[in-house]
């Protein structure tokens, strides 16, 4: 028998809940054994470059980067208006526009979405330091850094640590694109053969459309991996993020990979030469 396929997935809850019933056994795909990885999305990001996964939820950044290696989902992606970043600030710093130069930003990780809209979007920070999401809030409060662009559960919760708003990293997206922002999506390796990705695709829809059929048996996969406890930011998190773009990228989000990877290259971002196909 054939080695399983190594698939990743973030533990974010629109993730768990895309795959909790891949991950459970509710749904199986056919003649295929998958062994799941989950991990923060950076940690994703950098195995796919280094071709340690045949799957992953990756950010669109890193893919662009690794076009050549990979092919996009159609299904899976985190894509929409109102789903970017927010630029938040520690206590006692200033929430205007431009940072200062000297200003210390946290990002949650180099070949992350967000790390790739602090580039485009503003003038480049003089200190940039990534670390994983989920310190970047707590860093926050404490001072321990001037900025940082907080994602997943950070959106809905970031009014409780008493730190300050300066801009939301999606909306000054979306003015410049005229287009909804394609933070991450699944990419699959080129390495394997057309059938096992189609293969693949199938499931995970599967996996999704049993979720969004079976909604509370998705809550406990939800809950043991999440950083947040509230079943309500849970929620919010999965209704923001979990959208018709998620069912089918279809020709708006297809556009969307294509309108972020010429806003990027314009701007001499490093995301490659390569264009991102859709499986």
């Amino acid at each position: 028998m054939s080695a399983p396929l190594r698939i990743g997935l973030s533990t974010c809850p629109n993730d768990t809940f895309l795959f909790h019933a891949l991950l459970t056994g509710a749904v199986r795909p056919r003649g295929l054994e998958l062994e799941f990885v989950l991990a923060d999305v950076e940690e994703l990001n950098e195995c796919m470059l280094r071709g340690e996964l045949d799957l992953a939820k990756t950010s669109f950044h890193a893919m662009l980067a690794m076009a050549e290696r990979v092919r996009v989902l159609p299904t899976g992606s985190a894509l929409g208006y109102g789903v970017g970043p927010l630029l938040l600030a520690a206590p006692g710093r200033r929430t205007e526009l431009p940072l200062g130069r000297e200003a210390l930003v946290l990002a949650p990780g180099r070949w992350t979405t967000a790390a790739l809209l602090l580039e485009l979007l503003l003038e480049r920070p003089a200190r940039v330091e990534h670390a994983v999401f989920s310190s970047i809030l707590p860093r926050l409060a404490a001072g321990d850094a001037d900025y940082g662009a907080c994602i997943h559960e950070a959106r809905f919760t970031w009014r409780d640590h008493g730190v300050g708003f300066v801009c939301d990293l999606g909306e000054l997206y979306e003015r410049l694109a005229r287009a909804p922002l394609p933070l991450g999506g699944l990419c699959v390796s080129r390495a394997l053969d057309r059938n096992t990705a189609d293969e693949l695709s199938h499931a995970i829809r599967d996996s999704l459309e049993w979720a969004l059929t079976h909604r509370a048996a998705c809550l406990p996969t939800m809950r043991r991996h999440a950083q947040e406890s509230s079943d309500a930011v849970l929620w919010a998190h999965v209704d923001l993020y979990v959208n018709e773009w998620t069912r089918e990228l279809g020709p708006e989000g297809r556009a969307a990979l294509a309108t972020l990877a010429r806003l990027a290259r314009e701007r001499g971002l490093s995301v490659g030469t390569g264009e991102l196909v859709v499986v």
